[in-house]
């Protein structure tokens, strides 16, 4: 069995966020003075997987597995989840779901989607998925609004095919998108936002139960204080959060509510 005292730590998020969370794992094994190597050797769900089994120590998740897991009894131990910098985020562990469509499409809503072409990223995700479920059980619609539904693989994938024209919307995770468009600023030129679904809970940092009460505590402690310190606080700029807050499992409830409400809609 692994000494305690070193870790692993992985990202299940998209791999936009891999620097960061590689730059976390540095950041912490410092702070803390453990040993804390970031993974990222394999695919993300085959990480997801190990740290499920207890064999990766703590993760970066997605809200609605994190849910579907604690159900199942994947022993889990929430830690803390990120705020994100901008007004919208009201200073809250929270985010959206972007509907996004090329600029110069006829879509102006998202009611003017009914027959267009969707693309999600993959069935496990909250903001590509399973909101989207939870958004068209609201107006009392199921996955037959779309005259055609792909899997892209991923937000980034989602994004080229609408480019490309091969796809005409698609929910993107608005912390991606914000990074995309950080990145290349013509993206703003040449996609549109035509809805906003959520807010929802944050994706967690999350630790596997085996880890001892005391290492989670530490871990928890620097993450809340990350942002009062230099290095953490570029860190935490670099992906456009302004702190890491103090979260529990009961602020997933909302997830549980909207994963029922969308119950028999599939994409």
């Amino acid at each position: 069995m692994r000494s305690p005292l070193r870790l692993t730590l992985t990202n299940s998020q998209a791999a936009l966020h891999d620097a960061f969370v590689r730059d976390l794992s540095q950041w912490l094994a410092r702070r803390l003075d453990l040993k804390i190597e970031f993974v990222a050797d394999t695919a993300w769900d085959e990480r997801e997987a190990r740290l499920d089994a207890g064999e990766i120590d703590l993760g970066w998740i997605c809200g609605a597995p994190y849910v579907e897991k604690i159900a199942r009894g994947v022993p889990l131990k929430i830690l803390a989840a990120p705020v994100m910098v901008r007004p919208r985020y009201q200073n809250r562990p929270v985010y959206f779901s972007d509907v996004v469509v090329r600029a110069d499409s006829k879509y102006k809503t998202f009611d003017d989607l009914r027959g267009a072409r969707w693309a999600y990223n993959e069935p496990h995700s909250h903001s590509g998925y399973h909101a989207v479920r939870y958004f068209l059980s609201t107006r009392n619609l199921d996955q037959d609004f779309f005259r055609e539904v792909i899997a892209s693989g991923a937000h980034q994938n989602s994004i080229q095919m609408i480019l490309d024209a091969s796809a005409d919307a698609s929910a993107i995770d608005s912390t991606v998108l914000e990074l995309l468009l950080a990145q290349d600023k013509s993206l703003a030129r040449r996609v549109r936002v035509v809805e906003s679904i959520g807010p929802s809970p944050m994706p967690p940092f999350v630790s596997g139960a085996h880890v001892s009460a005391e290492i989670r505590a530490q871990i928890q402690n620097a993450l809340m204080e990350m942002a009062q310190d230099a290095r953490g606080q570029e860190i935490l700029r670099g992906a456009h959060m302004a702190r890491l807050a103090c979260v529990g499992d009961a602020d997933y409830d909302t997830i549980r509510a909207m994963l029922r409400a969308a119950e028999g809609i599939s994409l």
